[in-house]
């Protein structure tokens, strides 16, 4: 016979449920474990990147404050600049200010004497008087006089104008002069033997160099309208005309174009720009019309004359768009 089958018992059943409970409680708590745990990971990766951003934030109001930073520093560095230079330039108007007063006080002081000092000459005692006119008396009968105060004061006044006039003249000069003026004056490296004076002009006119040989003529003229001077002479790298013969100088002569004031047919003055020649102290010499001229010395030149440099065979003739042929 095969065993029969058994019920639980309600204990049993009981236990069972239980049982069942607990795991079914154990499940829904691990999978709310589960979903807390999903909540905390979006939770935290929210956070962490809330977190980045803040310090983002923090970052760019750091910058934010070194450039202004920096800003007022550079302005601060300015401003205390610009006190520093007006508070120079104040002590240094005040020193000239001194000075000026100085001499000024120094001045008057030695032109004028105080009427402290006259009250005192006036009010000199009788016993001086009486010694003074003692002293009058025997200079008289001697045949000597006594300086009068007047001279003794125009005297004083001329040396100190003297002293001021010497102390002006030993003022130093920071003006260029002599050679240091010269090497000044250069062209591509080449110190030139002349300056141009003030009243140097263009001219208006269109003068012309014809060059002659031996009575003939050569090439075509040379325009002499477009600069204020000419130069002349061997160094071809500052020659505006080169001469190449031997006997003429590197620098020989120079043409320069003047305003001068003229007088008119009609009687009136006016100003017009003339053509003129200068020596620029050649070895042998600058010619027109066949005299020598002195050197560093302005020569007007005029319409259809002849200009020769050493001892040259060629002829310069100047003339002009307007002359006669």
């Amino acid at each position: 016979m095969a065993p029969s089958s058994r019920s639980p018992s309600p204990r049993t059943k009981r236990l069972r449920r239980v049982q069942d409970e607990k795991e079914v409680g154990r499940s829904r708590e691990r999978e709310d474990d589960k979903h807390n745990a999903r909540g905390k990971d979006k939770r935290s990766s929210r956070e962490v990147e809330r977190e980045r951003d803040r310090d983002r934030e923090e970052g760019r109001d750091r910058d934010r404050e070194r450039k202004r930073e920096k800003s007022r520093d550079i302005t601060d560095r300015e401003v205390g600049d610009k006190r520093r230079r007006s508070g120079r330039e104040e002590t240094d108007e005040r020193k000239r200010a001194g000075t000026d007063d100085e001499r000024h006080s120094r001045g008057r002081h030695e032109r004028s004497t105080s009427p402290v000092d006259r009250s005192h000459k006036s009010r000199r005692s009788p016993e001086r008087v009486s010694a003074s006119r003692h002293d009058e008396g025997s200079n008289a009968r001697g045949g000597g006089e006594e300086p009068n105060v007047e001279e003794d004061s125009i005297a004083r006044m001329r040396a100190a104008e003297e002293a001021l006039a010497a102390k002006k003249k030993e003022e130093p000069s920071f003006e260029l002069s002599g050679k240091l003026a010269e090497e000044t004056n250069r062209y591509r490296g080449i110190p030139l033997l002349f300056n141009e004076p003030p009243e140097a002009r263009k001219p208006s006119e269109r003068w012309r160099l014809y060059v002659f040989k031996d009575g003939e003529p050569m090439n075509e003229p040379l325009y002499l309208h477009r600069q204020s001077c000419y130069l002349f002479g061997r160094e071809r790298r500052i020659a505006d005309v080169p001469t190449d013969h031997p006997s003429c100088s590197k620098q020989h002569a120079v043409i320069q174009y003047r305003e001068i004031e003229k007088e008119k047919p009609d009687g009136t003055m006016g100003r017009h720009v003339r053509p003129y020649l200068m020596d620029l102290g050649s070895t042998n010499k600058t010619y027109i019309n066949e005299s020598a001229i002195e050197p560093q010395r302005y020569y007007e030149l005029f319409e259809k004359d002849t200009i020769k440099f050493g001892n040259s065979s060629r002829e310069y003739v100047l003339l002009h768009e307007n002359s006669a042929e």
